[in-house]
């Protein structure tokens, strides 16, 4: 492009009467895209974060990958020459057995609560952490330790812990059918209550698991469960959470029938299939606002040319070529589309940086189980920001160029 041509499109922008400002036309066309880069840089970092948030709550109690059991008794009963067998299996660097079972809770009052019983090995120096859930204790610990010298402890959510008002040295009794046989006299399972401990209280700010979670040893969820020395699964850590769903088929397949495999994604697909929906629905509405900014690119590209008829006219009677005529309109645009993405793009990261850092928004932590608003910029998702937004305002620029090459030198001047 030659110098003359980008001279004469700045010349443009600017306002009249020798001014270097831009024109109040060429703000407005700029603010534009300013706010919907910014906008979408600034939206797309909040999904981001709520969706990084919600995924790390919920791996705290969740494995990467679950290996489970077909058939009816859904159990493992060989499960320490199955967790030898993973535990070959490369990217696989922890395993653990687990029983998941559900009861009836009670403190001793007519108010019942149901709940998901985990029995998980107790924590202690050998004990390998699959998940972070021990970690997450606010009230005692996960060793379930009991006052009679036994391991007949619980480790209760927050919000369960609060509706029973059950906290530690408290006792509380699980009911469950799990083990029992039917009895002939009432035709129904007699459930089978059994007392335990409260040595714990854990608060992981998920819901699920803080509202309807109760962990106790690996032995007493198998007598709970009546599994006798069986468990329901392992859990399974990898090196890389991300490769889990390549890992998980492949232990499948390795092991073979009766065993199958469960990755955290596939877990809470419906969940993450959600948020990927409503992120999408999100970048979609706000890339509105630049495709707006690209209509007042048009109107005032459109306007410059109606304005600057005759001048077009006499520079083309002059010698400029159609082609010269269409790349000042071109370069014009192309400024208003490069200047409002990059201030757009500076303040988009500012503010995202700021929500992030300093907390401004606040939650309450009681409704969202978040105290503040998550913020987290994935560099992908600002490059194809970036990238539509001088891609809409390159594309804004055609119309008005072509009309304007399309001008005959004599019609232009004469144009009153």
């Amino acid at each position: 492009m030659n110098g003359i041509e980008f001279d004469i499109a700045w010349r443009y922008l600017r306002s009249r009467r020798g001014s270097k400002l831009l024109s109040f036309i060429s703000v407005i066309a700029i603010g534009g895209v300013i706010v919907g880069v910014s906008a979408l840089i600034v939206v797309m970092g909040v999904m981001n974060g709520l969706q990084r948030d919600l995924r790390e709550k919920i791996l705290i109690g969740s494995p990467d990958i679950r290996v489970l059991s077909y058939g009816e008794d859904l159990k493992i009963a060989d499960w320490r020459a199955v967790m030898a067998r993973v535990q070959q299996e490369p990217g696989v660097t922890a395993v653990a057995p687990f029983v998941l079972t559900q009861g009836l809770l009670s403190t001793g009052h007519d108010y019942v609560e149901g709940a998901y019983v985990s029995g998980i090995e107790p924590q202690s120096r050998k004990t390998i952490d699959v998940t972070s859930i021990r970690q997450h204790a606010t009230q005692g610990d996960f060793r379930f330790a009991s006052s009679d010298g036994q391991q007949r402890g619980v480790v209760l959510g927050k919000l369960l812990a609060a509706r029973l008002n059950a906290y530690p040295q408290d006792t509380i009794t699980i009911m469950t059918i799990s083990g029992t046989k039917l009895n002939r006299a009432t035709g129904t399972f007699v459930p089978r209550p059994i007392r335990f401990e409260v040595t714990g209280v854990f608060e992981t700010g998920m819901y699920e698991y803080d509202n309807a979670y109760v962990f106790m040893s690996l032995a007493a969820a198998q007598d709970i469960a009546g599994l006798d020395s069986a468990v329901t699964g392992l859990e399974v850590k990898t090196t890389d959470r991300w490769r889990a769903p390549e890992i998980a088929p492949v232990l499948a397949q390795r092991l073979g029938f009766p065993y199958r495999t469960v990755d955290w994604q596939e877990q809470n697909s419906s969940l993450f299939q959600a948020l990927k929906l409503e992120k999408l629905g999100m970048g979609v509405i706000l890339l509105l606002i630049v495709v707006v900014a690209a209509f007042n690119i048009v109107s005032n590209l459109t306007m410059v040319v109606a304005d600057k008829t005759k001048e077009i006219g006499i520079l083309k009677a002059m010698g400029m070529t159609a082609r010269s005529v269409r790349k000042v309109f071109l370069t014009q645009g192309l400024v208003i589309g490069f200047a409002g993405t990059f201030l757009g793009l500076v303040l988009g990261l500012v503010v995202s940086v700021a929500l992030g850092k300093y907390k401004l928004i606040k939650l309450d932590p009681a409704i969202y189980f978040i105290d503040h608003l998550p913020v987290t910029t994935e560099w992908s998702d600002v490059a194809l920001t970036v990238l539509a937004s001088v891609l809409i305002a390159g594309l804004a620029t055609l119309y008005p160029a072509q009309q304007a090459a399309k001008l005959y030198p004599i019609e232009a001047i004469r144009h009153e």
